[in-house]
């Protein structure tokens, strides 16, 4: 286990009220919330935010000029063959 280290938080009432609630409903303390979420924080910092994820998926829309025309159709039939596996399309008989 982590050594824990003490540190103070200021939180308004109404958020005090729904941490008190939240933990026990689930059995844990405030504590352990407040470190959760923490660790939700920190893990998507360094996560590209929506808006660049939408900027990413539109420049790359369109990139690719040669190749099969039925790709969004058929990707998994394409991915197996790259995997050298069995059409998806045809397992089963």
């Amino acid at each position: 286990m982590a050594t824990m280290r003490r540190t103070q938080v200021q939180l308004t009432a109404e958020q005090v009220k729904a941490l008190r609630r939240l933990a026990a409903e689930r059995g844990v303390s405030m504590a352990e919330l407040i470190r959760q979420g923490v660790d939700t924080v920190l893990e998507t910092a360094s996560e590209p935010s929506w808006e660049e994820k939408v900027q990413r998926a539109l420049a790359a829309a369109g990139m690719v000029k040669e190749g099969p025309t039925d790709m969004s159709e058929r990707f998994d039939d394409y991915l197996a063959e790259a995997w050298g596996q069995p059409e998806a399309g045809s397992q089963g008989k």
